[in-house]
């Protein structure tokens, strides 16, 4: 329970990196902690104590499997979370290279 907590707590903080910070820079950082967050949480459902690798086989009785569809949904989110970030500080360094900087503050006052 303490782990689903810890999670939340994690999102939390990147959340708060998202919303208070100017620096682009910094809130593709803090989306990248969400997203974390995020893939550790699904990680985490389906995690069973002493569970075995779901591979059958016969000299097994009665054996206790882990769930693989949330580690395959994690893969592919991190894949798309990759991405996202990529296209996120692609952004940056283009509003960078136009305006100067990496202040959204700035980069509104300097809108024309």
């Amino acid at each position: 329970m303490t782990v689903y907590i810890m999670c939340f707590i994690l999102f939390l903080v990147g959340l708060y990196g998202v919303l208070t910070r100017r620096n682009m820079i910094k809130i593709v950082i803090g989306f990248s902690i969400m997203e974390f967050s995020c893939f550790l949480f699904l990680a985490m459902i389906g995690y069973i104590e002493n569970g075995l690798a779901p591979i059958l086989k016969e000299e097994m009785e009665n054996p206790v499997y882990v769930d693989p569809l949330p580690q395959a949904m994690v893969l592919t989110a991190i894949v798309i979370g990759l991405a996202t970030t990529a296209l996120l500080l692609a952004i940056a360094i283009r509003i960078y290279k136009k305006y100067g900087t990496f202040d959204i503050r700035k980069v509104n006052e300097l809108k024309g």
